[in-house]
Formats: C-alpha cells, structure tokens, sequence
C-alpha cells in the first residue's frame, strides 16, 4: 500500500493551506485572492501569483454579470466542460461556437483560426456577457480586434490563452487595451483551460455569496 492521503476533505484543507502559506497575497483585494487561490490550486504553482494581472473592478463586474444572468462564452470545449454549472447564480448559459455550423468557413474567408472565427458567433449576445479564454491567443487576439471596431462591450473577459506562438502576446494586448473592460490574465506563456475554468468557477461562488 502506497502512503497518501486520502480523504478529500483532509486534501481539500491541506492543499488551500499550502496556497495560503506560500503565495504572498499582500496588497490584492480579498474577492481577487479568491480568484487568484483557485488558480493556484487548478496548476499547483503558486509561484505564478506574481504574473497574475486584473483590473480593480474585475471582481464586482463579474459577480453582477453573472447574478443577472449573463451568459458565459468559453473559446474552447474543454473549458465548457470545466465550468461547474451548480456554481453558476442565474443558471447561465455555457456556450462554445467552435464547432457551429459555418464556422469552418469563416475562418477561410477572415484567413485565421477557427477559434478566432468563433468569436464573430458571440457577438449578438456579447453585451455585458463573460468571456473566458483557456486556449486560443487568436480568439482572444480577435475579440480585441472586434471590440476596435465597435463591438459591444463584454462585462468581463478571463483571458487564460496558453502556448508558445501568441499567447503571451494576447494578454499583453488585452492589458495594454483602452477598453476599460474588467480582466483577470495571467503574463506569459502559462495558461490553459483548468485555469480558465479555475476563475470562472470562482468568481460564480463569489456571486452565489450572499446572492
């Protein structure tokens, strides 16, 4: 018998306690160290708490989003799959459009990505909605392009692009942005769905609290 420890609730404290005592969570506001923490846990790294950049106002723009029943836009498929939907307040849509119909050719016709494609899907609903990014620079690199032509404005966007070709130049861009549009990212190469779903997962308990 290998030795470990089994018990989830044992594993649960023992994991946020070893959060608690090796990131250094001074000066970030006590909503974002609920973010930041659940981030933490989905990669097991807490020494990316120093890349991890938000606005101020990410926190409340998220949580009434969602308490108002926005709807969450997610790049990929597998981030869908991480959203855990008991979480969400207003029993908000969970919607992924990589796979729609015509999206192929789209792609074909704006001379990028799928993913990026996609993101043309969302706009009729993009007003005031969340929108979370656990793969795709280029989607993200798309919403951005949209939002310079007059695209309305999401509540919130969580941008966790990850890879070697563009990634951490779409969170530069999307923190560089005049938007004034509330984010949550993380600097650099890191990323991925389990993060992405990591802060939407958490910024949904924060609105169920004391909903």
């Amino acid at each position: 018998m290998y030795d470990y420890l089994r018990d989830p609730a044992a594993i649960y404290e023992k994991s946020f306690a070893t959060i608690e005592r090796e990131a250094d969570f001074s000066g970030i506001d006590a909503a974002a160290v609920k973010i930041a923490t659940r981030i933490i846990h989905a990669c097991g790294m807490p020494e990316i708490l120093p890349d991890l950049a938000y606005h101020p106002d990410l926190s409340a723009a998220g949580i009434s989003a969602l308490r108002s029943g926005a709807p969450v836009f997610c790049d990929c498929e597998m981030l869908t799959h991480g959203v855990i939907r008991r979480l969400l307040p207003a029993n908000n849509d969970v919607i992924c459009t990589l796979n729609e119909d015509g999206v192929p050719e789209l792609a074909a016709s704006l001379k990028t990505t799928r993913s990026a494609a996609a993101v043309d899907l969302w706009l009729d609903r993009l007003a005031g909605a969340v929108t979370v990014f656990g793969n795709a620079p280029t989607a993200l690199f798309h919403l951005l392009e949209r939002l310079e032509t007059g695209a309305p404005k999401p509540a919130a966007i969580l941008a966790f692009p990850v890879g070697f070709v563009g990634a951490a130049e779409s969170k530069e861009a999307l923190i560089a942005s005049n938007f004034d549009i509330p984010f949550i990212t993380l600097r650099g190469r890191k990323g991925g769905s389990a993060m992405a779903a990591a802060a939407i997962n958490a910024l949904a308990g924060l609105a169920r609290e004391d909903a």
